[in-house]
């Protein structure tokens, strides 16, 4: 017989134990089990494992809005979020509701529950649940972006992917050649330059790089005068609005903001390094995520001659290292295909409705975080031009309101319905990134008008999701 949930939460990463602290607190009527498919918890922060690892926007927004970050770090590393989130679970006695080894496979709605199945390393485990929120992110954990690349079998040395770092892997004294140009690369780059002989960045096209402070010396002037977490809200606030305007700014003028970037870096490398050929991107910026670098590390391991950025496309890989297209060959004794991600709607679950299997693919997303005609299910999908905990927060609590306003009017399920024959189908995403583009025909889609439209706005989601009417014309409850 199966073991009937209130709420089942897939994945104990950080949108799962946020959403698991907001329903302890905000539904304490309503029991919840967190399915988890590895063996630990921390999703991303867990999984990846590969120098310098950190996160690529603050910490003050990427972690959570009732847990103060009390460190100096502004840019915080993978092993400190990590404890961070931990932390935040013990704290609020998640961790006795997580399953571990349970990796979520299929789930059926059939009327009046939802019945999941999950697999463990020896058995297959069925439950029922009245409402299921999927905190699985978005990234395929199993298989990364790996290209294969010509002449791979010729290399003598080591090929690695970050996503499946091994553990032992010296690289002292090695010329070290790391493919990729993304927040992954500009992480590894000057990290791995303290102990190689030499890092080369071998990119197809430049990324835009803006240097931050490591430490947010308003943040420290903020402890010293009010209580942490007073502190804590005020510079989470500062940097919500900072990077909605530097967004902003970015889409109404590019031209300028592009300008501000380069001339930036610029004045990182001196006149003499050829910043348009390396650093100035062919589209605008935030048409793909704008990468960090805290403390300008990047730029001064350049400086300092141990790292090399080339742009240039590969031809095939030889015995010792890569020959690019313009006929030069770069010498390596490991390289690194930091190429990228792969994306995966909802954990990869197979959704049915009824027993009939649902195209994720032709669905529409309702104020971004539930299904069209899919009843008692919603997701958590973080912003791509901000912090991902923003949007997981305000999904969160959202959620905890509604199951709250269908108690109190004894409603058994709700469901959005796209009734309104006006509302046009929009890619979910817009950006340009090849991670994007290559997934982006699997996911859902957005529509062209509330409540069918997704915005990446905090502002905008913290009025509709946290502070908006549960009830709309697109939304149907039953009971």
């Amino acid at each position: 017989m199966s073991e009937h949930i209130d709420v089942l939460i897939v994945g104990a990463g950080l949108s799962g134990i946020d959403a698991a602290c907001h329903l302890k607190n905000k539904c304490p009527d309503r029991n919840f089990v967190i399915l988890e498919a590895r063996a630990a918890s921390g999703g991303t922060w867990d999984l990846f494992r590969y120098p310098g690892i950190r996160s690529d926007s603050d910490i003050f927004t990427l972690g959570y809005s009732f847990k103060p970050w009390t460190s100096d770090r502004s840019i915080a590393d993978g092993p400190s979020i990590l404890n961070y989130i931990r932390e935040t679970s013990a704290e609020n006695h998640i961790d006795e509701h997580i399953r571990f080894d349970h990796r979520v496979t299929k789930t059926n709605w059939n009327g009046s529950c939802w019945e999941v199945t999950a697999e463990t390393s020896d058995s297959i485990i069925t439950f029922s649940c009245d409402f299921l929120l999927v905190c699985s992110g978005y990234y395929n954990y199993e298989e990364p972006y790996r290209p294969a690349f010509t002449g791979e079998e010729d290399f003598k040395g080591q090929i690695v992917h970050p996503q499946h770092w091994p553990e032992a892997l010296d690289y002292k004294d090695q010329q070290v050649l790391v493919i990729g140009s993304g927040a992954t690369a500009m992480t590894l780059v000057p990290e791995m330059s303290h102990s190689a002989s030499h890092v080369t960045m071998l990119q197809r096209s430049p990324t835009y790089v803006v240097s931050m402070p490591g430490e947010d010396a308003l943040a420290k002037k903020l402890r010293s005068i009010f209580s942490s977490k007073v502190a804590y809200t005020l510079t989470r606030w500062k940097n919500v609005i900072f990077g909605l305007v530097f967004f902003t700014l970015s889409r109404k003028r590019p031209e300028k903001i592009k300008q501000w970037i380069i001339q930036g870096i610029r004045e990182q490398l001196g006149k003499s390094y050829d910043v348009k050929k390396h650093f100035t991107p062919s589209y605008n910026p935030w048409d793909q995520r704008v990468c960090l670098v805290p403390d300008a590390d990047l730029f001064k391991a350049i400086r300092n001659g141990k790292v090399s950025v080339v742009t240039d496309e590969i031809s095939r890989f030889t015995e010792n290292g890569v020959l690019c297209a313009s006929g030069e060959e770069l010498a390596a004794d490991l390289i690194v295909t930091a190429t990228g991600l792969n994306l995966q709607v909802l954990g990869n679950i197979e959704v049915s409705v009824d027993g009939e299997a649902l195209d994720l693919a032709n669905a529409m997303t309702y104020k971004g975080m539930m299904l069209g005609n899919v009843p008692n299910l919603a997701f958590v999908m973080g912003y791509t031009n901000a912090s991902w905990t923003l949007k997981a927060d305000l999904t969160s609590g959202y959620v905890c309101r509604l199951l709250n306003y269908m108690r109190r009017h004894h409603y058994k399920s709700c469901c959005p319905r796209p009734n309104d024959a006006s509302v046009q189908p929009e890619p979910i995403l817009d950006f340009t990134s090849g991670y994007v583009q290559r997934s982006v025909a699997t996911f859902p889609k957005q529509g062209s008008k509330k409540p069918w439209k997704l915005h990446q706005n905090y502002f905008l989601d913290l009025a509709s999701l946290g502070y908006g009417a549960i009830t709309d014309a697109a939304m149907e409850f039953r009971s």
